[in-house]
């Protein structure tokens, strides 16, 4: 009788146990033909922001620049050692390359330096404002100033959705404030008059 009772309780922890791994494993296999919402992601393009979070995972510090070059971006940090750093994400698998790094710290680019590193709204930030001002593909983000006042803003280009010319979206480095710029609108029937 305690024979029976043994065989049962083995039997009831086979069943408990491997039920679920059972079950687990079959719905793997059943899965197994299609791509896992993570495999898709994967083979998605990394847009923008996506190449500026893998730049500064790879290397901490701030986005200086991103500008899009066919299936790579290309992207400027200022690490948190001070150093400068061009790094190179691929598009497709978000793979993050380091070109060139450096200490470079000249006195021209000490202030711009610290403008940037001191403000409230970073490249990731800028992109997410300038699309919400003027959906799009985010073509370039990169650290500006105005000539005239020296106000510190971000512009960001960007392919209007169903083509056209890119649009230049300014943003406000203090405020978050998106503004799409009319002078630095890209177009095919440019002209210049020099009169």
């Amino acid at each position: 009788m305690q024979r029976n009772t043994y065989i049962s309780t083995a039997a009831a922890v086979v069943l408990m146990v491997g039920g679920p791994v059972a079950a687990a494993a079959a719905a793997t296999s059943g899965a197994a033909g299609t791509p896992s919402a993570a495999t898709a992601a994967v083979r998605a393009d990394v847009d923008a922001t996506g190449a500026a979070e893998a730049a500064v995972k790879h290397y901490p510090g701030t986005v200086v620049s991103l500008d899009k070059d066919g299936a790579v971006w290309h992207v400027d940090v200022i690490g948190k050692n001070g150093k400068h750093a061009e790094l190179t994400v691929d598009t497709r698998s978000g793979k993050v390359f380091t070109e060139h790094a450096d200490g470079d710290d000249d006195g021209d680019n000490a202030q711009e330096k610290k403008q940037l590193l001191a403000a409230k709204v970073n490249a990731q930030k800028a992109v997410k404002a300038a699309l919400a001002a003027h959906p799009g593909q985010v073509r370039s983000v990169d650290w500006d100033d105005d000539d005239n006042g020296g106000a510190r803003y971000w512009d960001v280009e960007i392919q209007p959705k169903g083509g056209g010319a890119t649009k230049h979206v300014h943003v406000d480095a203090t405020t978050g404030k998106a503004t799409v710029s009319s002078s630095d609108s890209d177009s095919d029937d440019d002209n210049d008059n020099d009169s």
